[in-house]
This record gives structure tokens, C-alpha cells and sequence, in this order.
């Protein structure tokens, strides 16, 4: 993967899957997201930035939102992939208030069509749809 700055056409779509590269390795060495955000040679884009520290500082209140659709599935039992999709959506849902849901949502299934199993795409779906229908703030 990258790990520049990238032209503004493809910012947020190449922001999205840096992003997911870092929560990615932090959470398989077991470290805050932010720190290993901040230990980057070359730091990545704004974008990236913000949807990883705004991940860690909203953790609580997402994986809460997964958790209330998420039947018979603990958050622990999500692939790691999945898991960080979801934050990575839910965070821009709910904290980036210029990116609207459908975008939010459709992005997220086309990184988890590219980075995950062949079933995470409807799974991915199905919570987001469930949390956007639930919600009216979104």
C-alpha cells in the first residue's frame, strides 16, 4: 500500500484504506492506533489522520453501535478487517459530518469486496443499513 499523500481526486478513497493499514497493524501489535499513526517515516494524508484519531477517541461510543446490531457476534469474533471497516464507516457516519451515509456505507463494502471474504461485503452492509435505519441523527 501507500503511505504518501495522494492528488485530491483520490484522497478520501486512498485516506480510507491507509487508514485501515494503520488500525490494522496497531491492533495486530497490540498498540494505540494513534501511536502507531504517529511513528509513520512519511506521516500520512490529513484525512487518514483524522479518521484514525478520531476512531481511537470515539471508540467506546462505536464499538457500542456495532455491538447493539451485531446479533450473535461479539466484536472479538469479527475478522480484523471487518471490524476496523466498521469503525472506519461508523466514525465517518457519525464524527465526519461532510461525508453523507450512503457514502460512508458504499465505501466500506467496496474496501471490505477488495480486503476481506467474499461474505463481509452483506455483512458489512447489514449493520451499517441497520445503524442508519436505527438512527436519525445520521
Amino acid at each position: 500500500m501507500h503511505n504518501i499523500p495522494f492528488p485530491a481526486s483520490s484522497t478520501r478513497r486512498h485516506a480510507r484504506e491507509r487508514a485501515l493499514e494503520l488500525l490494522y497493524e496497531a491492533e495486530m501489535k497490540s498498540l494505540p492506533a494513534v501511536a502507531v499513526l504517529d511513528s509513520q517515516t512519511v506521516p500520512p494524508d490529513l484525512y487518514t489522520a483524522e479518521i484514525v484519531r478520531g476512531i481511537e477517541k470515539n471508540l467506546a461510543f462505536i464499538d457500542d453501535k456495532i455491538a447493539t446490531v451485531s446479533k450473535d457476534w461479539t466484536l472479538e469474533r469479527l475478522a480484523v478487517v471487518d471490524r476496523q471497516l466498521l469503525r472506519i464507516a461508523l466514525y465517518e457516519m457519525y464524527f465526519a459530518g461532510d461525508v453523507p451515509t450512503a457514502v460512508a456505507i458504499d465505501e466500506a463494502i467496496e474496501l471490505a469486496k477488495q480486503f476481506s471474504t467474499e461474505d463481509s461485503p452483506k455483512y458489512i452492509n447489514g449493520i451499517l443499513g441497520a445503524l442508519s435505519d436505527r438512527d436519525e441523527q445520521l
